[in-house]
């Protein structure tokens, strides 16, 4: 593989809850731990050590305002992200093409 693998990052977008908060941040825009938790099932707590951990992985940068900070998505690192996913299925379809030879190789010498 040509792309390393961050495995904070994927740990990161691993989480359900933390992937539809990246959503709602991607439609809706930047957003507060407040406003975030109005439209999941979490509590605002829950959504502030979400949004924390994608923090941490570069995925949302926060801004003070006020007495809540406003979070929104790094579409760089999201990016990254993707360029990454795009990799491992790259690897992941070689793979799967070297193992289907040789099951095809087998079969046919059992035919044979």
């Amino acid at each position: 593989m040509n792309v390393a693998v961050d495995d904070e990052l994927w740990s990161a977008i691993g989480d359900p809850n933390r992937r539809r908060l990246l959503d709602l941040l991607l439609a809706e825009g930047p957003g507060t731990p407040t406003g975030l938790s109005e439209r999941l099932p979490i509590s605002r707590q829950a959504v502030t050590k979400h949004l924390t951990v994608l923090d941490r992985a570069g995925l949302v940068h926060a801004t003070p305002m006020g007495r809540e900070r406003r979070y929104e998505v790094d579409e760089a690192q999201l990016a990254r992200a993707v360029r990454q996913l795009t990799e491992v299925g790259r690897t992941w379809d070689s793979r799967l093409t070297r193992i289907k030879r040789i099951a095809e190789e087998i079969q046919r010498q059992r035919r044979e």
